[in-house]
C-alpha cells in the first residue's frame, strides 16, 4: 500500500515554517500540488521555494493573514485559481505566549482562542466549496490540551475546542465522504530549536518515555498518513505524536 498522493491538491496554513514547512515539502515531494499560507516570514517562504522538490509549477506559497477575511479570501481564491479545488485542507497556522492565568490580559486569551481555534473554523469553513468527495482535512492541535501545562491555560484550553471541532465536524462532513481528522503533537523540536531553560527541558524529557523530543518530521509522517487513502477509514480522530508523555 502506497500513499499515492500523486495529483492531490492541498491547502497548508502555517505552511513555510516548523510541522507546516515539513508537511509543505512532505506533500509537494509526493506529487502533490500545493499552496503554502504564511502570514509574515518571507524569508521562510523564500527558502522553502529553494528546496529539493519544490517546484514552483506546481507548488507555491501565499502571503496571506489568515485572522482576516481578506487573508481567507485570498487564500481561498488562490487554491481555487491555481488548484480548482482542495483535496487535502491542513490547519496548522497557529501562535501563543505563555503566561500564569492570574497575568494574562482578556486581549491575549481573546487573540490566542482566535488563531488556534476561531481561525481554522473560519477557514475550514471558507473551503468548504473547494472540498471534494474524499477529502482529508487535518488539524494540527496539541498533546497539551488533554493533559494541560502551568501557564498554558489559555492555549490548552483552544487546542481543546480543536477536538471538539474536530469530532462534530467528522459527523457532519462524513455523509460527503469529507474525513476530519486531528494530530496531536508533544514538545517538537523545529528548525526554530526550543528555547526552554535547562531545568525545564530536563523535566520534559524525563516525562516523555522515548527520552527525545519530537522531530517536526515525525508529525508530519501522521499528517500523511491523514492526507492519504491510508486512512480512508478514519474521521474524527485525535493521533497523539508525544512519545508517550
Amino acid at each position: 500500500m502506497k500513499l499515492a498522493l500523486s495529483g492531490k491538491r492541498a491547502l497548508v496554513t502555517g505552511g513555510t515554517r516548523g510541522i507546516g514547512r515539513t508537511t509543505s515539502l512532505a506533500l509537494a515531494r509526493a506529487g502533490a500540488q500545493v499552496v503554502a499560507c504564511y502570514r509574515g516570514d518571507h524569508d521562510a517562504a523564500a527558502t522553502l521555494r529553494t528546496c529539493t522538490g519544490w517546484d514552483p509549477r506546481q507548488h507555491h506559497t501565499l502571503q496571506a493573514d489568515l485572522t482576516t477575511d481578506a487573508g481567507r479570501s485570498a487564500a481561498i481564491e488562490e487554491c481555487r485559481s491555481r488548484l480548482s479545488g482542495i483535496d487535502v485542507l491542513v490547519n496548522n497556522l497557529g501562535s501563543y505566549e505563555t503566561g500564569s492565568f492570574a497575568s494574562l490580559s482578556e486581549s491575549v486569551v481573546q487573540e490566542t482562542v482566535h488563531v488556534n481555534l476561531l481561525t481554522h473554523y473560519l477557514v475550514t469553513k471558507a473551503a468548504l466549496p473547494l472540498f471534494s468527495a474524499g477529502t482529508s482535512v487535518v488539524n494540527v492541535g496539541a498533546g497539551m490540551a488533554m493533559r494541560g501545562r502551568t501557564a498554558h491555560a489559555h492555549f490548552t484550553a483552544a487546542k481543546a475546542g480543536l477536538l471538539g471541532f474536530t469530532r462534530s465536524l467528522a459527523k457532519e462532513l462524513g455523509p460527503k465522504n469529507v474525513r476530519v481528522n486531528n494530530v496531536a503533537p508533544g514538545v517538537v523540536q523545529t528548525e526554530r530549536q526550543l528555547d526552554l531553560p535547562d531545568g525545564t527541558r530536563s523535566a520534559l524529557l524525563q516525562a516523555i518515555p522515548l527520552r527525545r523530543f519530537c522531530q517536526a518530521e515525525e508529525v508530519t509522517g501522521v499528517i500523511m498518513f491523514l492526507a492519504s487513502d491510508l486512512s480512508s477509514f478514519i474521521t474524527g480522530s485525535t493521533i497523539n505524536v508525544d512519545g508517550g508523555i
